[in-house]
């Protein structure tokens, strides 16, 4: 694993951000549930979609569906404190779990709650990475519209992971990494 992952992955220990049930499962390399319908991603998974998004410290990053917000934390420990990190979710519940499991501890991490009829976070845009942690079936334009030039998209789309890059000019372009992966559903 590359250092700045292995750093990220144990400051922003998994337990961290699970409910006190499944803290002890924390090792374990599954999905674990959060509460209202959401899990908490493998961790082998999150750290591929990391890998294939590859953030840099002084990115501004979107990541929708937070959850419980551990991967919003990740990212943040990735940016750094040049950088800023946007969660969404639609979930109030979540959003307020999330915004307590951060704390302090990543003040440049912001967890806002997502309004229903709107994809993603559009009044931070553009933004250089965007992570996204459910599977709606399809790349979302909207999303893409919210991308940088010079931006990547990482989000499972029929349960294959998908790369979204924007180019400098604006041209998008999709490629996807294989093996197929299962999300909850993008609502």
């Amino acid at each position: 694993m590359d250092d700045r992952f292995t750093e990220a992955f144990a400051t922003a220990p998994r337990a961290d951000f699970l409910t006190a049930q499944q803290r002890h499962n924390a090792h374990i390399d599954a999905p674990l549930p959060i509460g209202h319908g959401a899990t908490n991603s493998q961790p082998s998974t999150v750290l591929l979609m990391l890998r294939l998004l590859d953030p840099h410290p002084g990115d501004r990053v979107l990541d929708v569906g937070s959850g419980s917000g551990w991967t919003s934390a990740l990212l943040g420990e990735l940016v750094g404190p040049t950088g800023s990190v946007t969660g969404v979710d639609i979930v109030p519940a979540l959003v307020a779990v999330g915004r307590a499991n951060l704390g302090d501890r990543w003040p440049w991490v912001r967890i806002r709650l997502a309004r229903r009829d709107v994809m993603g976070w559009p009044d931070g845009a553009p933004y250089d990475r965007i992570l996204v942690s459910a599977d709606g079936g399809s790349v979302p334009r909207a999303l893409e519209d919210q991308l940088a030039p010079g931006g990547r998209m990482v989000l499972p789309a029929a349960q294959e992971m998908t790369i979204v890059e924007r180019s400098t000019d604006g041209a998008l372009t999709r490629r996807h990494a294989p093996g197929l992966f299962s999300f909850v559903p993008l609502r």
